[in-house]
């Protein structure tokens, strides 16, 4: 498939306890990937950062540590997700002022220490 950054199709990632996360945004940080989730503008940056660590392995679908990251919805494999990627779309559309994706990777780099203190 392709680079894990380079991917415009939107992500999900899901952990070795089964729980399940949309990558919005998503940058490679130290050995792993730092991510944002939908809604990561109604709270403090600091607070929806995330840091997945491990290394980034594989094409599509990827592994950072025992995360597998896939492109959502998949040959249609969660709807729940699907429908909550759709709701942060709409509403996304109708933020004034969401930030280029210039700044809010530099931001993500600014508070990444703070987020993977390991």
């Amino acid at each position: 498939m392709a680079d894990l950054f380079s991917v415009t199709a939107p992500l999900a990632i899901r952990f070795a306890d089964g729980t399940k996360q949309i990558m919005i945004e998503r940058i490679p940080f130290r050995d792993g990937v730092l991510f944002l989730p939908p809604w990561w503008t109604d709270h403090s940056l600091e607070h929806s950062l995330r840091f997945v660590a491990g290394p980034i392995k594989g094409d599509g679908p990827w592994k950072s540590g025992d995360a597998v990251i896939t492109v959502l919805g998949c040959h249609g494999t969660d709807p729940e997700l699907a429908r909550e990627f759709s709701c942060w779309q709409s509403e996304r559309e109708q933020m004034a002022g969401y930030p280029a994706r210039e700044e809010v990777q530099r931001l993500m780099r600014e508070y990444a220490p703070a987020v993977a203190r390991a």
